[in-house]
């Protein structure tokens, strides 16, 4: 009366993030070279702006390299028998660190740009506009890569942020080179430098609601339990539908159980048929709300089937 799928050898083609492995790689390749370059003239120009920036790129590389480690794992076959699920939260896990990662760079600028305050200290805005350029090209191209699977993958979806908070970092430690050299007012190294770790917060703050979302195994983005339990109550042959769960295994695989209470059989008439009902359940929920896992049980009407559970 009810169905399931094994997860053990679909992992790498069910991974969102696996197919985008190579993006990841060669994300992570540019971008931890880069954070090298940019860190080391970021202390030698005096630049706040430059040095949260590279920070930053700091976490981009961590969040990439965390990552890449998450689609390995969630594409890796489970060899215990334990993992019922396979390991695919591992991308999510992945995203959460990226999310500690921005929020811990935010706060190291906000704690150094404090101490810059009523300090007279000189930056070197030639080096700032040159690394800056760079890091934006490097950037750029980093977001071309991983576009793709931001819709398709919260782990990838982090990188990506991550990504793309730095490439508006990049802007910003080019426009604070040029207004510390047009006006020679040291300050604006530091507003920039704020102004970016403002934006990196409230990037962070946003993709961490997803991450609990997931992990408090919500209903998924968009869909609402009572109109799935609607749809399934409208199937012929059902009475009532009861214990309806749905949540986000991880990104791109939405999955449900559900109780369906089938109408007793009457005189001269045959009982609904459970292959057929379950069959219009599982197509339901796969064409009305996007989840190809559906565990479906049926029970017949007055059963006492669920009558010992307690919670």
């Amino acid at each position: 009366m009810s169905h399931g799928h094994g997860h053990g050898g679909r992992g790498v083609s069910r991974s969102a993030a696996g197919a985008l492995r190579w993006r990841l790689q060669l994300a992570f390749g540019m971008v931890a070279m880069f954070f090298v370059v940019e860190l080391v003239v970021g202390l030698t120009s005096g630049s706040l702006a430059l040095i949260s920036d590279a920070g930053h790129m700091a976490a981009d590389v961590v969040a990439l390299g965390a990552a890449l480690v998450a689609t390995r794992i969630a594409t890796r076959k489970d060899v215990t028998g334990r993992r019922t699920f396979g390991s695919y939260r591992a991308e999510v896990f992945a995203s959460g660190l990226a999310v500690l990662l921005m929020l811990g760079v935010a706060v190291y600028i906000c704690i150094e740009a404090i101490g810059r305050i009523g300090s007279e200290t000189e930056v070197a805005s030639g080096p700032m506009l040159v690394v800056g350029a760079l890091g934006l090209v490097v950037n750029l191209i980093s977001i071309a890569l991983l576009r793709a699977g931001a819709s398709e993958s919260l782990n990838v979806k982090g990188a990506y942020l991550e990504v793309l908070a730095d490439t508006l970092g990049s802007v910003g430690v080019i426009a604070a080179a040029i207004l510390v050299s047009s006006t020679g007012q040291q300050w604006w190294d530091t507003v920039v430098a704020l102004a970016i770790a403002l934006f990196v917060a409230v990037r962070a703050v946003l993709l961490g609601r997803e991450v609990l979302a997931v992990l408090g195994q919500h209903a998924p983005a968009g869909m609402h339990p009572d109109e799935a339990e609607q749809a399934l109550s409208e199937i012929s042959g059902v009475v009532e539908v009861h214990d309806l769960h749905v949540w986000t295994l991880t990104s791109g695989m939405n999955v449900a159980t559900a109780h369906l209470v089938t109408a007793p059989a009457r005189a001269g008439h045959a009982s609904a048929d459970t292959g057929t009902i379950l069959a219009q359940a599982a197509e339901v929920m796969r064409e009305r709300f996007g989840i190809e896992h559906a565990t479906l049980q049926i029970e017949p009407a007055g059963s006492s089937a669920c009558a010992q559970t307690t919670w």
